[in-house]
């Protein structure tokens, strides 16, 4: 999207106004909304995959998983976005009554594609380690097999790579551990 003089700003109160009864998802960054696009069969497929590993391995404890609609907002960045999986395990916080929009994400997991994966890794990442509770971001390739995974330690990010099929991820924030091979169940990669 261009910005110019003319786009129009919003305050947070009015974006969320709008964007609750919006038939289309839309991000929020600094008084900027932009539309977000469709997502491929790839792109849903994992993340399905992703959200039914979470909810088995969450069962029963006092940990939540949230897959594609549920805000996070960034208050120091003033962004609102919908990460495809969201979880925290401490008792989730909500801006409002309205319980969509969660303030304090442990891990954030986002599938990327062409089209989003320049700010998935640049932009959104650095608005989403402001989160003082993130400690965990995944970024997962939907056109080949590769997870990457970013963990807080203090104040640095530590990435680990993982590329092979056999391979799991630890989400240790909460207790869980993804299999590469669960991730890309029916995922049909070129």
């Amino acid at each position: 999207m261009k910005i110019s003089a003319q786009t129009p700003k919003y305050s947070p109160e009015q974006y969320l106004s709008i964007e609750r009864q919006a038939e289309i998802k839309s991000e929020y960054i600094n008084g900027l909304v932009f539309a977000m696009a469709g997502a491929s069969r790839q792109h849903n497929q994992i993340t399905f995959n992703i959200a039914v590993e979470l909810g088995i391995q969450l069962k029963g404890r006092a940990c939540v998983a949230y897959a594609n609609d549920m805000r996070v907002k960034v208050a120091q960045t003033d962004l609102y976005s919908y990460p495809d999986i969201v979880a925290t395990c401490s008792e989730p916080l909500f801006e409002d009554d309205s319980v969509d929009t969660l303030l304090n994400p442990s891990v954030i997991i986002e599938v990327i594609s062409d089209s989003t994966e320049a700010y998935d890794r640049g932009g959104k990442f650095a608005h989403y380690r402001r989160l003082e509770s993130l400690e965990e971001y995944i970024l997962v390739a939907q056109d080949h097999i590769c997870v990457e995974h970013y963990a807080r330690q203090g104040e640095k990010w530590i990435l680990t790579e993982i590329t092979e099929s056999e391979k799991k991820i630890p989400l240790n924030s909460i207790n869980c551990n993804l299999s590469l091979t669960e991730i890309y169940h029916k995922v049909k990669i070129p």
